[in-house]
């Protein structure tokens, strides 16, 4: 019986971006015969974002949609809460609903797990020779700042634990419990799985078409600090 991937896009105003990444997500060819299910949470969007993405469902119809809207904008974690509960496939990874990412290399995730190496994976960044966008220095060096801190805390050697790119065996994602509303969640999460007993975390380069502040960037400074205390709460 062949596998699902289930594809969780948490989707705040992005109106300008949302009908091109769910047009590549319909395109992308999984290895093994994968097939794809994608969860859209729209976390309360003021702009035209759930209008594209009813558009976009009856558009690419043999694509295997699920949609739900927020009533109260929450924040990323908060819709990923729910798209990890909602979702059914094997493995879920998570996708933002920019262009940041490119839903083509999801294959390079799903080798090391379809291999049984892994249970979880993260797409880095930091490593290996795909295009990466030269944008902030600040950004890179506060991105490297917090990886350090929380490699340090749960042992880990990652070299990007900000990554939106992190792809689980569905058991192991399900079977957390998160609490983290916004961009807490990643550092939480990487916590949280540090702390499973025999748990075996891979790390693949990836590539990394970032966007500016007035392309719809919306992390800032403030998450960083939110980051920070979230390793220090979340790794003891």
């Amino acid at each position: 019986m062949n596998k699902t991937l289930s594809i969780i896009i948490p989707a705040y105003n992005e109106e300008h971006t949302i009908s091109e990444i769910i047009s590549r997500l319909n395109d992308v060819e999984l290895i093994g015969g994968i097939k794809k299910e994608v969860v859209i949470i729209d976390d309360c969007s003021t702009d035209r974002t759930q209008y594209f993405i009813l558009e976009n469902i009856k558009k690419h119809p043999h694509l295997r949609i699920q949609f739900y809207k927020k009533d109260k904008n929450q924040g990323k974690g908060s819709a990923l809460h729910l798209g990890f509960e909602k979702a059914s496939g094997d493995f879920i990874v998570v996708q933002d609903a920019d262009l940041e990412y490119d839903p083509n290399e999801y294959n390079l995730l799903l080798k090391p797990l379809l291999d049984n190496l892994a249970d979880v994976v993260y797409g880095s960044r930091f490593i290996g020779g795909n295009p990466h966008r030269i944008l902030f220095f600040w950004h890179s060096i506060g991105n490297k700042f917090l990886t350090t801190i929380s490699n340090m805390f749960n042992n880990l050697n990652l070299t990007d634990m900000e990554t939106c790119y992190k792809m689980f065996r569905s058991d192991i994602i399900k079977n957390l419990t998160l609490k983290e509303e916004r961009f807490g969640f990643e550092p939480e999460v990487t916590a949280k799985i540090s702390k499973i007993k025999g748990i075996r975390i891979y790390e693949i380069g990836i590539s990394y078409y970032g966007r500016t502040y007035e392309e719809g960037k919306k992390i800032g400074w403030k998450d960083g600090f939110r980051t920070l205390y979230c390793i220090l709460k979340y790794s003891f």
